[in-house]
Formats: structure tokens, C-alpha cells, sequence
């Protein structure tokens, strides 16, 4: 429950890079069950920073999906609110203010390691799986003049420093009591060389600037969460609660994907002809109440729509 006299809030933001997936659609039915429930108010925002690989027509069918799942919300693109826009890909003034923040806080570097660099750091040991290989912090180390020379032949990329010493401990509403080391994914990237701005620092300006309290996503985000909860320490503001879901996984044990055959809404809805009825019967049997203790850990199928 939220704290006396705040407002719950929670939000659903998908990225329009293709049709809503089965898996998204349950995560999106689960958060909007934790809200509803506790009388609280639901955000609909558009992850869409990747202009190549997010399209406009998706997006703006994502809402029509949603909605024929039975799912509503009370801000979002389609129906405006106070802390608008809902699109990522027009929130990048707010990013802007909050680098510069961190900047002036000294806890951004630049990073000058091309993707051959990042590569030959991957048989490193690491901690954080979903982030890939932890940054052994190359230019971390550089000096003034080494960073100066190497800006002269590439564009850097941004990092957030990490603190090394620190333990990140949060009650997850699904997996329980969960700690990172800070050290344990290494330092990662805000903005990247071409000027976009990062899911980790993007997702928490938005929750902040949307006073969201309560953060229901899927397994595969848990080790985002040390990331983010460093971000909340460093702008000074509390974060919400998380609970992690586990994910719809393929009759082979792997996560769901195209390869399973149909797994979009449209696909099923259209081509199909599956109700919404019946589908929210199916994630109710999928779904079992479990205490996951990898990162990919999730529900099967069990049996055909």
C-alpha cells in the first residue's frame, strides 16, 4: 500500500517495435490488476526512444489492443493528463535537465569503447545477466588529457559511476527480499554516442515526473533494479515499490517468441478469431504463484489458446 495520503499509482509502458506480445499483454494485465485493486490510478507511456526500431503505426494501435484486453488508464497518450507527454521520443528536454544534474554532481564520465572494446569485456566475469557483461571501467580510469585525445576520434557515449561500496537491498513484491553489490554490473550507460537517451536513466525521470509508486514488470527487468535504485539515490527522490512477474515461457522452456507461432493479440484476435475472454482465462491458468529464483524463471504455456 502506498504510503498515508499519497496517491497509488502505477503505469504500463510498452515499446511500439512491434505487435503487443502475449507476454507484454499478461504484464500489462497484472499490473493493471495490482492498481485497480488498490483504487489507484494507472499511466500508459509509449517507451519510444529508438526511432529505428519503434514505429509510428504501432504505436498507435498499441492503445486499441490494450483496450480490447478490457485494460483502461487514466493518463496516456490518446487521452492527455498532467504530466504529458507520454511519448519518451518528446520527453527529451526533461532527460536533458536530469544529465545535467548528474553532471553536476560528478557522477557521469564519458565513454569512449567502441562495441569491439565491450565485446572483449564479456568473458569478464559479471553479476547482472539482463545488463550483459559488467563495464570493467576502462575510461573511468582515463585522465583529462587520454579522454581529450580520444575525443578526437569518436563521439562517447555517457555512464553513470556507480558506487562500488555500496549494497542495494529492496523488498520485491514477487521474489521477496533481493541485494546487489553495486560493483556487481559496473557502470552503465545514460546516453548513448548518437544522443539517445538510455532506458535506465529515461524510466526513472518519467516515474519520478509521473509520481509513480508502485512498478509491476517483467522478470527479466530484476536486474535493471540496482541501476535504477542508484538513479533514485543520486536525484534524491524515493523509489517506488517493484514486483517482478515471472515470464510466459514456450513449450521448449525458452521465453515465448515468434518461433512458438502466434503470440501477438492481433494475430491471435484477427487470424484466429480468440476472444478477450478467453485470453484472460489463459493467463489466469499460466500464471502460477511462484517465488522465482532465476532470471528466467516463468509460466508455460500449458496448453493452446
Amino acid at each position: 500500500m502506498a504510503s498515508s495520503g499519497k496517491a497509488i499509482r502505477g503505469r504500463f509502458a510498452p515499446t511500439p517495435s512491434g505487435r503487443l506480445h502475449l507476454g507484454n499483454a499478461m504484464t500489462a494485465l497484472l499490473a493493471w490488476l495490482q492498481i485497480r485493486s488498490a483504487g489507484g490510478e494507472i499511466v500508459l507511456r509509449l517507451e519510444d526512444l529508438d526511432r529505428q526500431r519503434c514505429k509510428p503505426e504501432l504505436a498507435s494501435q498499441l492503445p486499441g489492443e490494450l483496450k480490447w484486453l478490457g485494460l483502461d488508464w487514466d493518463e496516456g497518450p490518446d487521452v492527455g493528463g498532467p504530466h504529458a507527454p507520454y511519448e519518451q521520443s518528446r520527453r527529451t528536454a526533461q532527460y536533458e535537465r536530469i544529465l545535467d544534474e548528474l553532471q553536476r554532481q560528478g557522477r557521469l564520465y564519458p565513454c569512449y569503447c567502441s562495441r569491439a572494446d565491450l565485446q572483449a569485456a564479456a568473458s569478464a566475469p559479471h553479476g547482472l545477466d539482463a545488463e550483459g557483461p559488467a563495464y570493467p571501467g576502462t575510461c573511468r580510469k582515463l585522465t583529462a588529457l587520454e579522454r581529450t585525445e580520444r575525443a578526437l576520434r569518436k563521439t562517447p557515449s555517457l555512464r553513470f559511476a556507480m558506487n562500488e561500496e555500496a549494497t542495494y537491498r529492496f523488498h520485491d513484491g514477487i521474489a521477496g527480499e533481493t541485494t546487489f553489490a553495486g560493483a556487481s554490473g559496473g557502470d552503465f550507460v545514460v546516453r548513448r554516442a548518437d544522443g539517445i537517451v538510455a532506458y535506465q536513466l529515461a524510466v526513472v525521470a518519467d516515474d519520478i515526473e509521473m509520481e509513480i509508486t508502485d512498478v509491476l514488470r517483467g522478470w527479466d527487468l530484476l536486474d535493471s533494479t540496482p541501476r535504477q535504485l542508484a538513479l533514485y539515490e543520486a536525484l534524491g527522490s524515493p523509489p517506488p515499490r517493484f514486483a517482478h512477474s515471472p515470464l510466459l515461457l514456450g513449450g521448449d522452456g525458452s521465453r515465448l517468441s515468434k518461433r512458438h507461432g502466434a503470440v501477438s493479440l492481433t494475430e491471435l484476435r484477427d487470424r484466429f478469431g480468440v476472444r478477450p475472454e478467453r485470453l484472460l482465462g489463459f493467463f489466469g491458468m499460466a500464471r502460477r504463484a511462484v517465488r522465482p529464483n532465476r532470471r528466467d524463471e516463468g509460466c508455460g504455456l500449458g496448453r493452446r489458446l
